[in-house]
């Protein structure tokens, strides 16, 4: 009995319970990314124009990229009072908005909606950041992978959740507003006690290498597995008892990871929760405060004596070179034969405040490179489906549930090709953001053309690269500007989605589509004024949408221009990425240029 109840506690207080618990928290904190599939039915509920849907879209990227309050709170109250302000937030705006389209109460302004949409999907930011400091204070030295794999879960939360539908669904696509509200309701308060800092892991467990790659690979299987059902869901028509049999094996995949935990905490060679806390930790190593003021002021004086020559000799040749020089410059310091100018700030890749990061080129490149490249790519989430629609198709989930795998995949894989350019070549890891514009700026031309299979096509590579963004930006924020100032630096950074969803959404999207879609109307009016007398009074008896119907635009002119549009500041993204590419060269040889052999 003991002994059972030890290994209760141990699981309980395992740290691999918590990532995996974290796991199926932001398998549900990814809602923002099914705004494509519940903007039709708000659309038509409200007589809403696709200016008005974008505000609703400009909202709700605002709420899902302004983490600063969820950030302050996971500092002061304890990480599941956290988690249920989201878990409140997430159900008053969704389940508000759901009430509104429903009719169960009556309509609000525009501007009323857009702080319900607000403050449901502000939700996600409590979800986000709960999972992420909880899993890095457990994981110190994992950081990557654990980061890397809870993002990719919240891109991948809007299939889950789309398949999940697809098994309860209503007769009106409302219903999926009113899942939207309640489900990752019910997951956070059913998990919120479970994810937590459990304390006492400094050191890198033998069994974390296995258990990472358990992980990985039940992520690429579970993100196969949907896609293929999604793909089998749209061309062939399914009994409904078979949708439930696929979000059965959905559910089975989301639990195989703990088997992980159970597997750790069953084991008679693991230690016990208690047996790691005792464990002495790692001590830091105190910089020497003489030393460390003066090798800084050094690396200053090193930058200048150095010349551009030596950055071009090979590793081994160079690190000599630079050591020869530091060795000569410290001793003609010592001897005072040298005046050691001491700099105004930090230097790349040192820890920086957020106003000495706001002063940096380098900083605004990345805003403005994420704010054309992630922005134009949201703007693509957001209007799927509209541009579904306009090209013909009835079932626009399908698309939403592809560009949340591919968006998935893109951040795994983002992360992890970023990883190898920086970890084996020592280049500069923007030129992985480079070419995911570079793709991105192929799926806009896609979407333009509107050719067969552009659909599919498009949301393929517009996720992939629209999910690399979001595993190469904070990596490489983090190597250039410290980890010191991270959390606010990354949510600055962050900022750059909703401007850019303002901009190219809420401007030049819309505008174009309502412009076209009035185009289209008065000219089917116009033919309607030339038809027969006979042919009128049938069309006067026979029962239409009537003239309160929103206007619609149809085929691929709806959103060539704007797609066009994308296309051209995918391409100057990737030329602000590989300008941060030349401008950071040196700071990555010097980062990552002594681990190569």
């Amino acid at each position: 009995m003991i002994r059972l109840r030890e290994i209760l506690v141990g699981f309980f207080n395992n740290r691999w319970l918590v990532f995996v618990a974290a796991m199926w928290i932001q398998s549900t904190a990814g809602i923002g990314y099914l705004f494509g599939s519940i903007s039709p039915v708000i659309k038509s509920s409200l007589n809403y124009n696709q200016r008005q849907l974008a505000s609703l879209g400009v909202a709700k990227d605002l709420g899902d990229s302004v983490g600063f309050i969820a950030g302050t709170m996971i500092e002061i109250f304890p990480v599941w009072g956290t988690l249920l302000v989201g878990a409140v937030q997430n159900l008053i705006g969704y389940g508000w908005v759901w009430l509104i389209v429903t009719g169960r109460v009556a309509a609000l302004p525009l501007w009323a909606m857009c702080i319900l949409i607000f403050v449901g999907t502000n939700g996600e930011t409590y979800f986000n950041t709960a999972a992420l400091v909880s899993c890095v204070q457990n994981f110190p030295k994992s950081r990557g992978p654990v980061v890397g794999i809870l993002k990719g879960f919240a891109g991948l939360s809007g299939a889950i959740l789309t398949q999940i539908y697809a098994m309860v669904k209503s007769p009106d696509n409302a219903g999926l507003i009113f899942m939207v509200a309640v489900g990752p309701t019910m997951v956070i308060i059913a998990l919120m006690f479970i994810v937590r800092p459990v304390g006492g892991h400094r050191q890198i467990q033998p069994s974390d290498g296995s258990s990472f790659t358990f992980i990985y690979s039940v992520c690429l299987l579970l993100a196969a597995y949907l896609m293929g059902v999604m793909l089998v869901e749209d061309l062939v028509d399914l009994d409904h008892m078979v949708f439930i049999i696929f979000t059965v094996v959905l559910f089975l995949l989301l639990l195989v990871p703990i088997a992980i935990p159970l597997k750790l905490s069953l084991s008679s060679g693991q230690r016990s929760s208690i047996e790691e806390n005792l464990l002495p930790e790692t001590p830091k190593q105190e910089p020497e405060k003489s030393f460390g003021s003066s090798s800084e002021v050094i690396f200053s004086e090193l930058e200048d004596e150095k010349g551009s020559d030596v950055d071009l000799l090979p590793s081994i040749e160079r690190q000599k070179r630079i050591a020869q020089l530091q060795a000569k410059l410290f001793q003609a310091a010592a001897d005072g034969a040298v005046r050691v100018k001491r700099r105004k700030g930090p230097r790349r890749g040192e820890d920086f405040t957020m106003m000495q990061a706001l002063i940096k080129a380098d900083l605004w490149l990345i805003f403005f490179s994420l704010l054309l490249g992630s922005g134009s790519g949201l703007t693509v989430i957001d209007n799927l489906g509209q541009m579904s629609q306009s090209l013909g198709y009835d079932n626009t989930h399908i698309f939403v549930s592809l560009i949340s795998i591919w968006n998935f995949l893109g951040r795994v894989g983002g992360g992890y090709f970023s990883e190898i350019i920086v970890r084996d070549h020592a280049y500069p890891r923007p030129v992985a953001m480079a070419v995911a514009q570079a793709v991105m700026a192929v799926g806009h031309f896609f979407f333009a053309m509107g050719w067969p299979g552009a659909m599919h096509v498009g949301t393929l590579l517009i996720g992939l690269g629209y999910g690399a963004h979001w595993a190469i930006v904070p990596a490489a924020a983090s190597e250039l500007f410290g980890l010191k100032n991270f959390g606010a630096l990354y949510n600055f950074l962050t900022l750059a989605n909703p401007a850019g969803s303002l901009i190219f959404s809420g401007v030049i999207a819309s505008s174009i589509y309502d412009h076209e879609a009035e185009k289209q109307s008065h000219h089917k009016q116009h033919l309607q004024q030339n038809l027969t007398p006979m042919l009128k009074r049938i069309l006067d008896v026979a029962p239409g949408p009537g003239a309160e119907e929103p206007l619609k635009c149809v085929g691929a002119i709806c959103y060539f221009l704007s797609s066009m549009i994308m296309c051209g500041l995918c391409i100057i993204a990737v030329v602000l990425s590989m300008i941060l590419v030349r401008r950071t060269k040196i700071v990555y040889t010097n980062l990552y240029g002594k681990s190569r052999p």
